[in-house]
């Protein structure tokens, strides 16, 4: 898709602003994308003001029980994907808490990507296909992120998913629960500062 220069700046400075993402005015890239996103954003917007939003916590850990994600997974992705913005627009046209793209959204039946709700059992249910497809957290996140055509073994090194998937389980890990304090008096069980992985980075939800 070509555009002038005014109508290609125009396109990329609304992402920006109700996408609240930094993008660079005349940027030629995902103009599809980013338009879908827009108008779904437009369509959006009136219910968004008269209803306000649902909080997403509860919303998250509702989802990954119901998908039987691993506890705090979805909770970091979404914190990596959008710092939990409901109305997130990335540079690629990616929208809301779990940055569907339009194709993705479409694909799971998402009408409004950016109603917390039906935008986050979205983004489970696709994580836990990801995570049923290849059986490991790292490739599934890479799956995510990058698209299960282009996960062949390993995360791809494409400049974004090889740092997006550390990332994700960084924010997993600050999530952990932290082991409770040793009374005085208790022996210690184990090294100070160890602890186990909330699950096993090969497990994945029984199908």
């Amino acid at each position: 898709m070509a555009l002038g220069c005014a109508p290609l700046c125009a396109v990329n400075l609304a992402v920006a602003a109700c996408g609240r993402t930094a993008v660079f005015p005349l940027s030629p890239y995902f103009l599809e994308q980013k338009l879908e996103a827009l108008g779904a954003f437009a369509r959006h917007l009136p219910k968004c003001l008269l209803k306000g939003h649902e909080e997403l916590e509860p919303l998250i850990a509702a989802a990954e029980k119901r998908h039987q994600l691993p506890e705090g997974l979805l909770a970091a992705l979404v914190e990596v994907e959008s710092g939990t913005r409901v109305h997130r627009i990335s540079r690629a046209g990616a929208m809301g808490p779990g940055q569907l793209l339009p194709g993705t959204a479409a694909q799971l039946g998402v009408s409004d990507p950016f109603e917390p709700a039906s935008a986050i059992d979205a983004s489970a249910r696709y994580l836990a296909r990801q995570l049923a497809r290849f059986k490991d957290v790292e490739l599934a996140l890479a799956a995510y992120n990058a698209g299960p055509g282009n996960v062949k073994g390993r995360v791809p090194r494409n400049g974004e998913t090889e740092f997006y998937v550390p990332k994700v389980l960084a924010e997993l890990e600050r999530r952990a629960p932290k082991p409770a304090a040793p009374k005085p008096g208790d022996k210690p069980t184990a090294r100070a500062g160890s602890r186990a992985l909330p699950t096993d980075r090969r497990a994945g939800p029984s199908r």
